[in-house]
């Protein structure tokens, strides 16, 4: 893929993102209800959401007060087979991989297009979609895909409500729980540090970054400023880290979130990322790794 540079002189005059919020992140699997039970084990319950209007995928979610979301995403019992097979997310929902994509919210987003596009950033032109909730109530919105690959991975993908993004966010008419107050970071997995660096400057002008090594975690890491975002790459050949991204590309490995009291759970291992606390809840009950640090 051909990529484009720009002077850094000029990032933050025309490249600066306006909104760097997290709209949601998405955990793909095969089994929906496992999924959701999965997450109930660590103590985080669910509400189904329906199904999306593809006739391949459901969703369950866990929204926040920031209005963020944890989407979990499986493959109903009634899904068409070429569907399916059509999703974008198809290995993803096949192969249980667990941490698929993310989502940026939107307020204007052809404007957001337009100022990727100027800083030579791919990004697709809007796209309608929607689901219906099991209460009937319909919900609409645009999504732009951003960086040429699958969506939603490296970079996240953009999207903008049609209808009430509270219908969307909060099915109940309020947060699923308040436990936690969002998701804070992203962690996406990537080959090279340096390159996808780089590649997060070019597309939303941020300062260089501040970089670590977890070597719990096996990975070097850099927090991309005052985005939601942690780049990791492998320390080895042979790490976890290594081997999901030969499988599965570069995209999101886990999430973490802030927690309002985190004394509430219990953590099966911590660590400390740019001088913050971060736990993990149990991955071998969870299925993929989750991590939650105070809120700020």
């Amino acid at each position: 893929m051909m990529r484009y540079l720009l002077p850094w002189a000029v990032l933050p005059v025309l490249l600066c993102a306006a909104d760097s919020s997290v709209d949601h992140v998405t955990i793909t699997g095969s089994d929906l209800k496992q999924m959701q039970a999965r997450l109930a084990s660590v103590g985080i319950a669910s509400v189904y959401g329906g199904a999306h209007s593809n006739h391949a995928t459901e969703m369950a979610l866990v929204s926040f007060p920031d209005g963020s979301y944890l989407e979990l995403m499986g493959i109903p019992p009634n899904a068409e087979a070429d569907a399916v097979a059509r999703h974008v997310w198809a290995k993803f929902l096949k192969e249980n991989a667990g941490p698929c994509a993310w989502a940026m919210r939107e307020k204007n987003l052809a404007a957001e297009v337009s100022r990727l596009k100027a800083a030579a950033v791919a990004v697709s032109a809007p796209v309608e979609s929607g689901r219906t909730r099991p209460d009937g109530v319909r919900l609409e919105w645009e999504t732009s895909d951003v960086g040429g690959e699958t969506r939603g991975t490296f970079f996240p993908f953009l999207i903008q409500d049609k209808t009430p993004r509270e219908q969307r966010a909060f099915p109940q008419g309020k947060p699923v729980t308040k436990e936690f107050r969002g998701v804070t970071r992203v962690v996406i997995a990537v080959r090279n540090l340096d390159d996808a660096i780089q590649r997060y400057r070019q597309a939303y002008g941020v300062p260089r970054p501040i970089k670590q090594v977890d070597k719990s975690l096996q990975a070097h890491l850099a927090l991309m400023g005052d985005l939601p975002v942690v780049l990791a790459q492998p320390l080895n050949a042979g790490s976890w880290l290594a081997e999901r991204i030969e499988r599965f590309g570069e995209g999101p490995c886990a999430f973490v979130l802030a927690a309002a009291n985190p004394g509430h759970f219990q953590a099966a291992a911590k660590t400390r990322w740019f001088g913050a606390e971060i736990s993990w809840f149990d991955e071998e009950k969870l299925g993929w790794r989750l991590g939650f640090e105070a809120a700020r």
